[in-house]
């Protein structure tokens, strides 16, 4: 994902999503140095100060300090020229994993799920216009489908997947309409889904049925299912999901195998989430 452009603006408090900061409380040095470490990603694994400075929304002068910087504290590494993401990164998402509520709440129910069915199953949330895997457990005894790229941390396009579909289908239907307006649905195989009708058409859909099947949209040969992991308040907190082979995702099949499982998985988590 592009980092967003950094702006400070005028108002007196900033708002980001549901969140928002008076503005005295707002470190603009810290909000340019996250830009610049967001810059890099599957798209670009290695930067320039220019290319980092356009995917920041900065001027080349502070995307150079704050590249020398992070490199400087071990974030970046580089060769001079050019900087890529150093090992210590991990180092927020190891802490996210290992102490974050909701992973732990997931893994044993996916470890379950996954030596039931010899399937890979994971458990993703919403992060703007990706989704990300905070919790995953791959088949047992010979696991017959993985999807590259798939592990924890792991960021996908919202709009291709099983779970984004499942997560932008709980969102208010002012709050979706606002996330796809203007939004170029970028087209990953044949298959993607990139009208804006037709992907409406398709969150309809999942709200009405509460389960998304999402068929080579991202990648091909991957079919994947995803339903919502709800809270005792009703608010959708995350999506559960299986990748699995075609067949198992027949519509005869999926209701009477993998959909009653996920369901009574969902159901049985509702009370921990």
């Amino acid at each position: 994902m592009t980092a967003q452009s950094w702006h400070s603006g005028d108002n007196a408090a900033m708002n980001t999503s549901d969140r928002s900061i008076a503005k005295a409380d707002f470190i603009e040095g810290m909000a340019k140095g996250m830009a610049v470490l967001e810059s890099f990603d599957t798209e670009r694994q290695r930067l320039n100060a220019t290319q980092a400075a356009e995917r920041a929304g900065l001027t080349r002068a502070a995307a150079r300090r704050h590249l020398l910087t992070l490199a400087y504290l071990g974030y970046l590494d580089t060769d001079g020229t050019h900087y890529w993401l150093s090992a210590k990164v991990l180092r927020f998402s190891g802490s996210y994993l290992s102490s974050a509520r909701l992973p732990r709440l997931l893994q044993p129910t996916l470890n379950r799920l996954a030596a039931q069915t010899r399937e890979s199953f994971s458990a993703v949330v919403l992060d703007g216009n990706e989704v990300v895997i905070v919790a995953r457990s791959a088949s047992v005894g010979g696991q017959r489908l993985m999807a590259y790229g798939l592990h924890l941390g792991a960021r996908l396009p919202v709009h291709a997947t099983s779970t984004g579909r499942v997560l932008l289908a709980a969102l208010p239907r002012a709050e979706f309409s606002a996330w796809l307006k203007g939004r170029e649905l970028a087209r990953l195989t044949p298959k993607t889904t990139v009208d804006h009708k037709a992907f409406r058409a398709a969150v309809a859909q999942v709200k009405a049925d509460d389960f998304a099947v999402a068929s080579e949209e991202h990648e091909l040969g991957v079919h994947a299912l995803a339903v919502p992991l709800r809270n005792m308040q009703g608010k959708t907190v995350a999506a559960l999901n299986v990748v699995a082979s075609p067949e198992r995702l027949e519509p005869a099949a999926m209701r009477k195998d993998l959909l009653p499982l996920l369901l009574d998985a969902a159901r049985e988590l509702r009370p921990l989430l």
